[in-house]
C-alpha cells in the first residue's frame, strides 16, 4: 500500500472508532482500514501486511492497548522496515509506526485519541494539516476523519497523485437495522478526486442512514397532511380522494421503496429530511 496517508482515531463521546485513508493505490479501502466496536482500529500500510488488521484487533480485544498491540505486531515481523501503521485502542490511546526504509516523506504524529501517518508524501505538512484539523474540528467521528483526511491532500498530499480513499467507523449496534457495528463503511475505489467523492457519498449516507432529531420529527396533520398526499400523488403512491390510512399507507411504502427505513418514524410522523427528499422528488416530476 505504498504512497498512502490515513488516520486512525476515537471519540469518547459515542465510543466510535474510525479509520480515513487516501492512497495511489486501487480501492485502498480493501486492505487499508480495520476496525471493531469496543476494540480499535488500525491502518495498515506502505508495504502493507494485510494481517497487521485483523492480528491487531484480536490482540487489544485480548487486553493489549494499542503501542502494546504495535509492538508485537512488528516484532514478529522480518520486514517491519517496509511497513507503516497506526493503532487506537477503545480507550483513545493512540500510536503509529513507520519503518525506517519506508519511501520518503514517510512519518507519523499522535495526539489525544488519533493517530495519523503517511508515505511517499510531498512533507511533512500533509500529516501536521490532518492533525489540527481532527483536533479542530467538531461533529461526529465520520465528519472529522474526512475533514482531516482533505485536510491532508489540501496540503501536499500522496506526492504520486490520487486514486482511491475510504472511511470505516464502527460503534456497538451502530450498523444497519441495529445489530452490526459498522456506522459507515464506504470506500471510492478509483476516482480522479477520491477524497471529494467520497465526501459526497458519505452525504448520501447521512440523508439515508443519519440518526433523526427529535427537533427534526413532523406530525403528519394539516398543511404536511395536505402537501405529503399531493407529493405522494405526483409520485404516483397515492390514488385521488384516499382516506387517512390509505395516505399513511402509502407514505410507508415511499419511505421503505426509496431506502429510508433508517429515518422511519411512528405512524403519523415524519422525518424532515426524508420530507424534502419527497418534495425534491415532486419537483423532478414536475419538471419531467
Amino acid at each position: 500500500m505504498i504512497a498512502t496517508f490515513s488516520i486512525v482515531a476515537f471519540d469518547p463521546e459515542t465510543d466510535a472508532l474510525g479509520v480515513a485513508v487516501q492512497s495511489k493505490f486501487l480501492a485502498v479501502g480493501s486492505v487499508v482500514p480495520w476496525a471493531r466496536a469496543g476494540v480499535g482500529a488500525v491502518a495498515t500500510q506502505a508495504m502493507a501486511n494485510y494481517n497487521y488488521g485483523p492480528r491487531g484487533l484480536d490482540l487489544m480485544a485480548g487486553g493489549t492497548d494499542a503501542a502494546e498491540t504495535v509492538e508485537a505486531l512488528i516484532s514478529a515481523d522480518t520486514e517491519r522496515g517496509h511497513r507503516q501503521l497506526g493503532v487506537v485502542d477503545a480507550q483513545g490511546r493512540a500510536t503509529t509506526f513507520t519503518g525506517e526504509e519506508c519511501f520518503e516523506w514517510a512519518g507519523g504524529v499522535t495526539g489525544e485519541h488519533y493517530a495519523a501517518q503517511g508515505n511517499i508524501l510531498v512533507g511533512r505538512e500533509t500529516i501536521e494539516a490532518m492533525a489540527k484539523t481532527f483536533e479542530d474540528a467538531e461533529g461526529d467521528l465520520a465528519g472529522r476523519l474526512l475533514a482531516a483526511l482533505d485536510a491532508g491532500q489540501e496540503a501536499g498530499g500522496d506526492s504520486r497523485g490520487r486514486q482511491s480513499a475510504a472511511l470505516l467507523v464502527v460503534r456497538e449496534g451502530g450498523g444497519y437495522g441495529g445489530d452490526n457495528d459498522r456506522v459507515v463503511d464506504l470506500r471510492v475505489d478509483d476516482h480522479p478526486d477520491p477524497i471529494k467523492e467520497l465526501i459526497r457519498v458519505r452525504d448520501l449516507h447521512t440523508l439515508y442512514f443519519g440518526e433523526t432529531r427529535p427537533e427534526d420529527v413532523v406530525s403528519v396533520e394539516g398543511s404536511v397532511r395536505e402537501e405529503v398526499a399531493t407529493l405522494l400523488r405526483r409520485l404516483g403512491y397515492l390514488e385521488a380522494r384516499a382516506e387517512e390510512e390509505a395516505q399513511l399507507d402509502a407514505l410507508s411504502a415511499f419511505i421503505r421503496t426509496e431506502n429510508f427505513e433508517e429515518r422511519e418514524q411512528e405512524r403519523g410522523y415524519l422525518d424532515r429530511a426524508v420530507l424534502e427528499f419527497m418534495r425534491e422528488k415532486g419537483r423532478e416530476k414536475g419538471r419531467s
